[in-house]
């Protein structure tokens, strides 16, 4: 049984992100669970970038990025079962804010995106990769 289920999505890349989305929508819907969905904006905060960032364009670009994410939900589900999803805007590492968001929500499924992975990929690891290490509960890759 399935109560909770977190979608990480990337809200630059809204085409891509159809497929992912209406998986872990077909998942929810058959498992009768709460679906979220979460995109993560890079933290600029810690880094000598960050100095040049005023708190005002950090919270802009927070607004900015959930303006997108509802659209991006809206379009791909529909209003009304758009009107039902959770969305969530987080700040920093996109795989440590999904398992930090996984472990709050107390997820029983994530669903994440993954590209073909380069070799850089192989080396450094990407973001599902990771997730798929470190999660407490059961991921689910799509492609």
């Amino acid at each position: 049984m399935m109560d909770t289920i977190l979608c990480s999505v990337d809200i630059n890349r809204p085409d891509e992100q159809h497929r992912l989305l209406e998986v872990a929508n077909e998942m929810a819907m058959a498992h009768d669970a709460q679906l979220d969905v979460i995109t993560v904006m890079p933290d600029f905060g810690s880094t000598v970038v960050g100095a040049y960032f005023k708190d005002h364009a950090v919270t802009s670009a927070r607004d900015t990025a959930g303006v997108k994410l509802k659209s991006l939900v809206a379009d791909v589900l529909g209003v009304e079962r758009s009107a039902s999803v959770r969305r969530i805007i987080s700040v920093g590492n996109v795989y440590e804010e999904v398992l930090k968001t996984a472990r709050i929500n107390e997820a029983d499924l994530i669903v994440i995106g993954a590209h073909r992975p380069d070799l850089k990929d192989f080396l450094l690891g990407p973001n599902a990769a990771r997730v798929v290490r470190h999660a407490n509960c059961s991921v689910y890759v799509v492609r």
